[in-house]
């Protein structure tokens, strides 16, 4: 136990003279806002903050300047967590094998960064001993839900904080509490917008965005470049083993090389760029911008070895999946019984996703101009129309009238 009054020194305490102190582990990013959380919660809760910061490729600053701005924050413990690779194996893979596109369109940026960093979150707070996690979200976005969703999966016994919306910590408040604090941080102007990013890409709100006839201007982007800008075409070559892209241009990469490079040379012709309002889970349509050149790539490339590779009655059902396993993600079902069944379906339906898709990136597109692999479905002497031709066309005909035999009797019952 530890002790905090000096009238215990010499002899042993009782629990109630020395009552254990509680401890919060909180989701720290090294800004204004959470270094402002870590006295906030112990001036509001009693409790000890251990900061848990993980890097899921977002940039910025150093890991051990956050750990150790979390610490002259008042942190009695900050634990840092590089989880690049793991976010790209466990998280951001499922995705691309899942042509996951909220909507048809969003590739689930901030989504997917969730539980990733939900699971550190956790296994720090068992490792400290904490009875509580919190969080810097909102009361109107879908983080809160991703964090303590995923955190009831993990550890239903862990309760859950959010200073910005169980206490108020405005902006201006935090401004305050640092400069009277003299906290270790800067308290420059905000940014105009509201940025989260992280290795598969970027998504901007807020601002003149919020006005949803107003036009994105370029210093929104930061992964893409202008699409309308002159430039060369850039051909890439990406190769599948069983929906995992494992080589660019024949070289070996790991899947978060393979996004890193991407998202480099997409980015460079402008594309992944994606203006759209969502429809965002506690009911309200929220105006997103997103850039996300590496995961759109990706996605493209491995939808389109599907259509060579994946059975027909396979690719439509599983276009179902995707879009169920998409809003389970999305509405931060991650740890959902439901959406690791599905995650055997889809891993079943990649086993022969195999091969090379070439792509030409340029104008903001990703278009495919080849298709190869030796688990292709695809029959050239079967497709042909030329000399060689393998299908039996006789048989059609006898197809067409089984095929239609039950809407010509219900046609001829309705014509009475």
């Amino acid at each position: 136990m530890q002790c905090n009054a000096y009238s215990c020194i010499g002899r042993e305490c009782t629990a109630e003279e020395n009552p254990v102190t509680e401890r919060v582990v909180l989701a720290y990013s090294g800004g204004l806002d959470t270094s402002v959380a870590i006295g906030w919660i112990a001036e509001e809760t009693g409790a000890e903050v251990i900061a848990v910061a993980v890097d899921v490729g977002q940039g910025g600053e150093d890991l051990d300047v956050i750990r150790k701005r979390a610490l002259a924050c008042g942190a009695v413990e900050a634990e840092v967590a590089d989880a690049r690779d793991e976010f790209a194996d466990e998280y951001c893979l499922p995705a691309i094998k899942a042509n996951a596109l909220y909507m048809d369109r969003y590739p689930l940026v901030s989504a997917l960064s969730r539980p990733t960093i939900v699971k550190h979150l956790v296994a720090a707070a068992r490792k400290h001993g904490a009875t509580t996690v919190a969080h810097g979200c909102t009361g109107k976005g879908n983080d809160q839900v991703r964090f303590e969703a995923g955190i009831a999966a993990l550890a239903p016994g862990l309760k859950c904080i959010a200073p910005v919306r169980d206490y108020a910590m405005t902006r201006d408040r935090a401004i305050a509490f640092c400069e009277e604090k003299q906290l270790p941080i800067a308290t420059t102007k905000k940014s105009p917008y509201s940025i989260d990013q992280n290795v598969f890409g970027r998504a901007v709100e807020t601002g003149f965005l919020e006005d949803i006839w107003n036009a994105p201007i370029e210093d929104v982007y930061e992964y893409t470049s202008n699409p309308a800008a002159p430039r060369e075409a850039d051909e890439v070559i990406i190769t599948f083993e069983q929906g995992v892209p494992v080589a660019v241009d024949g070289r070996p990469v790991t899947v978060l090389q393979a996004v890193q490079q991407l998202n480099e040379r997409a980015g460079a012709q402008g594309i992944g760029r994606i203006d759209m309002v969502e429809d965002r889970l506690v009911g309200i349509k929220s105006r997103e911008v997103y850039e996300a050149p590496g995961a759109i790539a990706l996605i493209t490339a491995h939808q389109e070895l599907e259509n060579v590779t994946v059975e027909r009655e396979l690719a439509r059902y599983k276009r179902q999946v995707e879009q169920r396993w998409g809003e389970l993600v999305y509405d931060g079902q991650w740890f959902s019984p439901l959406k690791r069944a599905l995650d055997g379906f889809i891993d079943e339906a990649n086993q022969h996703v195999n091969g090379d898709i070439r792509m030409t990136l340029h104008g903001g597109r990703a278009v495919v101009t080849g298709r190869r692999s030796e688990s292709s479905l695809y029959d050239f002497d079967l497709a042909t129309y030329d000399t060689g031709d393998t299908f039996d066309q006789a048989a059609a005909k006898g197809f067409i009238d089984i095929y239609s035999l039950s809407s010509k009797i219900a046609a001829k019952r309705d014509l009475t």
